[in-house]
C-alpha cells in the first residue's frame, strides 16, 4: 500500500501530517510519500526519532494556503505539494492521496489530474456521522455547492456503493436532506432530485429532516455541497459547545456532583471517542478516478494517521470499481 500525503496541508503542517505518517508507517506498515518542503519535513521526522524505511520525501517548494482561490492556485503553483502529490498518483507511483489542506484546491487538482469516473459529472465529499442507531454517510459536504439534480442521484449511487462495500451494509437506506419529509418540500432543485431518486433502483425513502440524521434513520443522506457543509459545521460547533458547557457546569458543582462526574467519566470518554472527528480521519472525495481522502484543516497527528488508514481502506475495497458497477444497475 503506497499513500502520498500532502505534508504542507492543514493548520498544523508539516508537524501533524508528518507525525501522522510516522504513526501510520509504524502501526500499519504502509509505504508513505511525504510531499512538501523537504527540509521542514525531514526536521519533523528527525524529531520523532523514526528510523524505518517506509517514508519517502519528495520536495515541493510551493504551498497552496487555505485562503487562496482553488483553480487559480492549482494552475499557477505547479510546484505546490498538492499538485505534485497528484502527479505522483497519476503516474501510478502511489495508490491514494491524503490532504488536510485547501479543500477547493484538492477537489480542483483531483478533477484536473485524475479526472472523474465515467458516468459521474461532479465529485462529492462523503462524511460519516455517528448516529444513535447506525452511522450515516452524508454527501456532498463541500465539493459541489451548485449541483444539478442528476448529481444528487449520482451521490446516492456512490454512497450506496461505499456503504455496501466499505461499511458492510446489505441494503443501504438512502434519503435526501430537506426541510420536511413531504415530497413537495424544498426548492425546485430538490423536488426534481427527489423525483430522480424515487425512480432509481436505490432503496430511497424520501426526504429527511436534519434531526433524523442523528437518529440514524438512513445510511446515506445526499444534499448539495453548500447545505452539507453548513450541516457539518453546525454539528461540529454544537458538539464543541455541548462538551464545553458540561465541563463548566461540573467545575461549578458541589462535591457530590463532582464525585458523580468522576464515576461517569469512562462513559463520557467512550462517547467522546465515538464522536471524535480524529477517529474517522478524513472524508473520501467520491467520483474521482483515484482514491482521495480530505481531512479537516485542524487535523492532529492521530487524525492524519487515521486518514491514511481510510485511504488504504478505500483502496482495499475497490470502491471505484463498485461505483462503476452500480451506475449501470441503479438508474
Amino acid at each position: 500500500m503506497r499513500i502520498v500525503v500532502d505534508a504542507m496541508g492543514g493548520d498544523h503542517a508539516p508537524d501533524a501530517p508528518v507525525r501522522g505518517a510516522v504513526l501510520a508507517a509504524e502501526e500499519c506498515g504502509y509505504d508513505i510519500i511525504l510531499v512538501g518542503r523537504q527540509d521542514e519535513i525531514n526536521k519533523v521526522i528527525a524529531e520523532t526519532g523514526y528510523k524505518g524505511d517506509k517514508l519517502k520525501v519528495v520536495d515541493a517548494s510551493e504551498v497552496i494556503t487555505m485562503e487562496e482561490p482553488a483553480a487559480v492556485s492549482v494552475r499557477k503553483k505547479r510546484d505546490s505539494s498538492i499538485v505534485k502529490a497528484f502527479e505522483i498518483v497519476k503516474k501510478g507511483e502511489a495508490d491514494a492521496f491524503v490532504s488536510a489542506g485547501n479543500t477547493g484546491a484538492v477537489v480542483c487538482a483531483a478533477t484536473l489530474t485524475l479526472r472523474l469516473l465515467e458516468g459521474i459529472d461532479r465529485p462529492g465529499i462523503a462524511v460519516l456521522f455517528p448516529a444513535l442507531s447506525r452511522s450515516c454517510l452524508v454527501l456532498d459536504v463541500g465539493a459541489n455547492i451548485d449541483p444539478k439534480p442528476l448529481h444528487l442521484l449520482q451521490y446516492g449511487i456512490m454512497g450506496d456503493a461505499y456503504s455496501r462495500h466499505v461499511l458492510g451494509k446489505k441494503d443501504p437506506i438512502i434519503a435526501m436532506l430537506n426541510i420536511g419529509e413531504e415530497s413537495t418540500k424544498g426548492t425546485d432543485f430538490q423536488k426534481e432530485a427527489h423525483m430522480l431518486l424515487s425512480k432509481s433502483k436505490l432503496n430511497f425513502i424520501g426526504n429527511l429532516e436534519p434531526k433524523e440524521v442523528y437518529k440514524g434513520t438512513a445510511d446515506v443522506v445526499v444534499c448539495d455541497g453548500y447545505v452539507g457543509n453548513v450541516f457539518l459545521k453546525v454539528t461540529e460547533g454544537f458538539a464543541y459547545a455541548a462538551a464545553e458547557l458540561i465541563k463548566r457546569e461540573l467545575k461549578k458543582s458541589n462535591f457530590i456532583t463532582k464525585i458523580g462526574a468522576l464515576l461517569t467519566k469512562p462513559a463520557f470518554m467512550k462517547i467522546k471517542k465515538r464522536v471524535d472527528a480524529s477517529e474517522y480521519g478524513g472524508a473520501p472525495l467520491m467520483g474521482i478516478d483515484g482514491r482521495v481522502i480530505i481531512s479537516h484543516g485542524a487535523s492532529n497527528a492521530i487524525a492524519m494517521k487515521n486518514a491514511i488508514r481510510a485511504a488504504a481502506s478505500v483502496t482495499d475495497h475497490h470502491v471505484n470499481a463498485h461505483i462503476l458497477e452500480e451506475l449501470s444497475g441503479k438508474i
